[in-house]
């Protein structure tokens, strides 16, 4: 009879992060897991990237997290919309989206959506970046006005639902992690967590 294989011991799971996008995405994997809010500030740099400033934060709310939880396996995630160099965050108003996706009308945005999974008990960390590239539809102010109140995504970067009614605003989307455009690249996540040790099946 063959040996039995150890199991692994799992460690607690906690999202640290505000996200409801994120709580849902995570949610999908069926883990237990638990929510906590980071202690960030998510100014950016003079003069930093869009994807180092995600790297950055989702680094940051992880271990912002990890430190008051040492013996979990914690995520944590940002996501920065990228125009040519230009990060646009969430827009948090009206005014703000409005200028957001007339900017971005007709043009390619690449969606830096970055992951950091880390354990402190277990020296563990890990961190990557899921770029999304998204071409938007050459879009009129009517069209942006009215989408904007059917929707009201003033908490989303870049100021659109792609799973949702802001997906009509699109031309294409271009990514290797489809979920990574709504706030957490679930693939590699995954891969992330099963070096942790955290088991999705069984």
């Amino acid at each position: 009879m063959p040996p039995s294989t150890p199991a692994i011991a799992t460690r607690p799971l906690v999202l640290g992060s505000t996200s409801v996008y994120r709580r849902e995405l995570l949610s999908r994997l069926r883990l237990d897991f638990s929510v906590v809010p980071p202690e960030v500030d998510e100014t950016p740099r003079t003069g930093e990237a869009p994807a180092a400033l995600a790297r950055r934060l989702a680094e940051a709310k992880a271990a912002a997290v990890a430190r008051l939880h040492p013996g979990a396996v914690v995520i944590g995630s940002d996501q920065v919309a990228d125009l040519d160099g230009e990060p646009l965050g969430k827009p948090g108003n009206h005014a703000n989206a409005v200028a957001q996706l007339r900017k971005m009308s007709g043009r390619t945005v690449v969606f830096q959506t970055a992951v950091s999974v880390v354990c402190v008990d277990d020296g563990f960390a890990q961190h990557d970046l899921a770029p999304v590239r998204v071409r938007f539809r050459s879009l009129d102010l009517p069209e942006i006005e009215a989408y904007l109140r059917a929707e009201q995504p003033y908490d989303c970067a870049g100021s659109a639902k792609s799973e949702g009614l802001g997906i009509a605003l699109l031309e294409s989307i271009d990514s290797d992690d489809p979920t990574a455009l709504v706030g957490l690249p679930l693939i590699r996540t995954c891969r992330m967590l099963r070096a942790a040790g955290v088991r999705v099946f069984g």
